[in-house]
């Protein structure tokens, strides 16, 4: 049986279809998926459906994933879980673990587009509008203009990509930020995007048309919900879609007090508080300076681009992010704004002070046995005096409370570094910083 989808991410097909099937007991090796083409009526078949919630979460981010198999492979897992063969965790199935691979493969692109995407203002017959490239390696253009649209919605912005573009002509000035983006238009996409200049060029070219055949035919939920459904507040972006941890209570109340945190003047400007995240239970708390521009629209610590230099640093130091809790000396980001950009002010002796409250919480609550504190500003918000990081980084050392700290630079510092060859030796004594810190994991 050939089953067509409308597109690549046609979620709501393939659910669709996947239910019918399902119920009407067809099995996977008699199907093929195709993308495209004219769909024959589907069986009319009744019952109970019930598939776990977890692989729900899985399917629609896997859904969206630059793999042909895709489709296959879900539709198999929904099959399996409908007969009760289906095991909980994917440590226990290899299909299952192969569905969560694509579904954090998604994740992470969707983030990485949010956190890269650029936008130069152009003029159409309409006023000015902001156009955005972007070349991701999965499908996902549409959950991500969702989340913009909602984001931005006083904006004309248009985002274009190999795949396809996405367009959001506004919302009125003053009118609240809608529920949903249903103003939200797709249509096609451009190659050999190299740079503004040529990008500039194919708008000029193509926008009247693109723009008047755009169709909102997108059914991928928004990116933002996918982020958020099947995961608890107290867990990475990056960690798994099956949980087994149990949120911290007290953490989390202090969460939600710390939204409305006015202990400082830094709430006004900022977007919002940026609290600490990770398992209950975490032997480990990193610790940084404050949170940056795109942790700050995010709303999650070590998101941009500090953060995705630390996930990396990370992995080849053999720490695992999802097992530890990372967090900032300062809650809100604090910045000079200079035009549209907002540039990064580093929080001073006093800011740091008063948001101690936050962190104790923090360090009380959780009770991690190491501290590793990156930069001046993490070190001070602990010991409660300046330090010089390149004197003092690389021990472990007993702090009065039990606890064991060690100072290691901020990852943002390497970001700074302007040539190549000191960035690489920085990096490189960085992640043996990160060694020292998980041979202390292993020996707590």
């Amino acid at each position: 049986m050939q089953v067509a989808l409308a597109r690549e991410t046609d979620w709501d097909g393939w659910r669709h279809a996947t239910r019918a099937l399902v119920l009407a007991g067809v099995a996977p090796e008699t199907i093929d998926w195709q993308v495209g083409g004219t769909q024959g009526d589907l069986p009319d078949a009744q019952g109970t459906f019930n598939v776990p919630r977890t692989l729900v979460a899985i399917a629609a981010l896997a859904v969206q994933a630059r793999a042909p198999e895709r489709f296959d492979l879900l539709y198999r897992l929904v099959w399996r879980a409908h007969h009760g063969a289906l095991p909980a965790a994917p440590a226990d199935d290899p299909a299952l673990a192969d569905a969560q691979a694509l579904a954090f493969a998604v994740r992470a692109e969707a983030h990485r587009m949010r956190t890269q995407l650029r936008f130069m203002p152009v003029e159409d017959a309409d006023g000015s509008r902001f156009l955005g490239w972007f070349a991701p390696r999965h499908h996902v253009l549409e959950a991500n203009a969702q989340l913009l649209a909602r984001r931005f919605a006083d904006r004309r912005w248009s985002i274009v990509t190999p795949d396809g573009s996405a367009h959001w002509d506004g919302a009125a000035r003053g009118a609240p930020k809608p529920a949903e983006a249903s103003g939200l238009r797709f249509g096609a996409g451009a190659r050999g995007i190299t740079d503004d200049a040529t990008l500039a060029a194919w708008w000029e070219a193509h926008h009247p048309a693109v723009l008047a055949e755009s169709v909102p035919d997108s059914s991928v939920p928004e990116a933002e919900a996918l982020d958020e459904a099947p995961r608890p507040l107290d867990r990475p972006p990056i960690g798994p879609v099956v949980l087994e941890a149990t949120a911290d209570a007290d953490v989390q109340r202090a969460r939600e007090e710390a939204r409305h945190c006015r202990r400082c003047d830094l709430w006004a400007p900022a977007s919002q508080t940026v609290f600490g995240e990770g398992p209950a239970g975490a032997p480990v708390m990193f610790i940084g300076e404050q949170p940056g521009d795109q942790e700050d629209v995010i709303g999650r610590p070590f998101v941009g681009p500090a953060g995705q230099l630390l996930d990396r640093a990370m992995e080849e130091a053999g720490i695992d992010r999802r097992t530890v809790y990372v967090t900032n000396a300062v809650k809100h980001f604090k910045f000079t704004p200079r035009g549209k950009r907002r540039i990064h002010q580093s929080p001073d002796a006093a800011e740091i002070q008063v948001c101690r409250f936050w962190l104790d919480v923090e360090r009380v609550q959780l009770a991690p046995r190491l501290l590793v504190l990156m930069g001046g500003s993490g070190a001070r918000a602990v010991l409660g005096r300046a330090v010089g990081v390149t004197r003092e980084r690389g021990r472990p050392f007993a702090l009065e409370d039990g606890q064991t700290a060690f100072i290691t630079v901020h990852p943002s510092y390497l970001l700074r570094i302007p040539d190549e060859a000191g960035k690489a030796r920085e990096y490189a004594a960085f992640v043996e910083d990160l060694r020292r810190v998980r041979a202390l994991m292993e020996a707590a």
